[in-house]
């Protein structure tokens, strides 16, 4: 059925520039773009998706092949796409013009539109990327909330919530007393900026680890351990950080509200994850039909991030928390290979717009102007580093453990420092500066922690007195 000339499409559009962005929240305005030029904002998205696709996919294969992280690949081929090189993926919140977005240089040879059509149209197709982004970063959580086992959390004891604990406080308090202290940023700011530095890649960690084939070791228990609550208490703070962010200021009872609320949430879905599970297993086993197992698990996955929104909380906690809630259901191997591809699709699309919307030229140390950017993104490494390798001193009653192994094994940011990035720069709580030297001690942390890891451990199995 065709549509009237006069029709409108109303695409919803989560404003890039406002505390909402990343949450189910109602969107403050409408982006309209006539019908006809429905077709042109289809071809924009698709062109979109397939360079996104293409660089995710040749990024995290280089990436691998280089024996680092795939999710770095799909990082540093979203800056090579985006506004920091080749300007392929461009949003409309950048400081660029939509003639200087390449996917808009081609809609416009295709269609020969004129510069506000063009303008219309870019302005929805960045809109429509960035809430598949969105979704992607809701089903990585959620990912990762299925992979955080716990089980596993329960059997490390006392030694890895010891290491994961000093492991969050020490660089969030350091890095954003020095921040605030140091180069004079902003409280809200510098907080979310101390809070990327919270959480330890356990994917990175891990991989190395088995590797090297330390993974069932007392070093690697507790470094894998550790990890797993880092993430855990680093969702607890972004949470907290990110919910700051939409009043812009400080309140010392909200503070406690959002701390109080966001682990009673956490810790409330877990100890109702049996009544849960319970009704997951029987809902699968009375449905018959395709998706009887990703769809229910979905459903769960959305409604729990719905109502940590709703609770002035953050989506991706709820989504977080249904993926620990399902960890420990009997359908949770078959489970992980549904979710898989589904994460598979939507989660580059974060990673690369994350990377796109980067402008690291803030960083150039050729321009004067940017040498304070460049101190700022020293410090959050130096920070970054330090602030981790300290945890392997604080293992007690093991004299002989590998004190300096375990602080390396947690140095990598990885896939959750980006989440913070992401968040931070979406929610507009954080400058371009600063989100390129968050992204930049991302990077330089999750490249330097395997070979480092790898020296530790060799180390170790020569004299291992000398770690001590």
């Amino acid at each position: 059925m065709s549509l009237p000339s006069n029709s409108l499409l109303l695409m919803p559009v989560i404003d890039l520039h406002l505390p909402e962005s990343l949450l189910f929240a109602p969107p403050p305005i409408l982006a309209v773009v006539a019908a006809e030029n429905a077709p042109i904002l289809l071809t924009g998205v698709l062109l979109s998706l397939v360079i996104i696709y293409l660089a995710s996919k040749i990024g995290a294969e280089i990436s691998q092949y280089l024996n680092f992280p795939p999710v770095l690949g799909e990082l540093v081929s979203g800056v090579i796409v985006g506004v920091s090189a080749f300007d392929w993926i461009v949003f409309a919140d950048s400081d660029l013009p939509a003639t200087e977005s390449g996917v808009m240089f081609v809609l416009q040879w295709i269609y020969h539109i004129s510069p506000a059509i063009a303008t219309n149209v870019f302005e929805s197709q960045s809109e429509v990327i960035s809430v598949l982004a969105e979704l992607g970063v809701i089903i990585l959580l959620f990912e990762i909330g299925l992979e955080s086992d716990l089980r596993q959390l329960k059997a490390v004891g006392v030694q890895a919530v010891v290491v994961a604990c000093v492991g969050v406080a020490v660089p969030f308090a350091a890095g954003t007393a020095g921040l605030m202290v140091i180069f004079h940023v902003a409280a809200i700011p510098a907080i979310f900026a101390g809070a990327a530095l919270t959480a330890t890649s356990i994917g990175i960690t891990s991989k190395v680890l088995s590797e090297l084939g330390q993974l069932n070791s007392t070093e690697g228990q507790i470094i894998v351990g550790a990890a797993v609550i880092d993430d855990v208490l680093g969702i607890i703070v972004l949470a907290v950080v990110a919910s700051l962010a939409k009043t812009g200021s400080i309140d010392v009872g909200n503070v406690i509200y959002l701390i109080f609320s966001a682990t009673a949430f956490l810790l409330g879905s877990i100890l109702l994850a049996g009544i849960f599970n319970k009704g997951f297993v029987l809902i699968v086993d009375t449905l018959k039909t395709r998706g009887n197992i990703v769809i229910p698990a979905f459903i769960l996955a959305f409604f729990m991030a719905f109502l940590g929104n709703a609770i002035h909380l953050e989506a991706i906690l709820g989504a977080f928390a249904a993926g620990l809630v399902l960890d420990e259901t009997d359908a949770r191997n078959e489970l992980d290979g549904l979710v898989k591809p589904v994460a598979d699709l939507l989660v580059p699309i974060f990673f690369v717009t994350v990377g796109a919307q980067a402008d690291l030229g803030v960083l150039n140390p050729a321009d004067p102007a940017n040498w304070g950017g460049l101190l700022v993104a020293g410090f959050l490494i130096t920070i970054a580093i330090v602030g981790k390798l300290v945890t392997g001193w604080v293992v007690f009653g093991k004299p002989k453990i590998n004190r300096l192994a375990i602080g390396i094994g947690m140095i990598p940011r990885g896939e959750v420092g980006l989440v913070f990035a992401g968040i931070g720069a979406a929610s507009g709580v954080i400058d371009k500066s600063l989100e390129a030297a968050i992204i930049l001690m991302v990077i330089v942390t999750t490249f330097a922690a395997p070979p480092f890891l790898r020296i530790a451990f060799d180390r170790s199995n020569i004299a291992p007195s000398e770690i001590e």
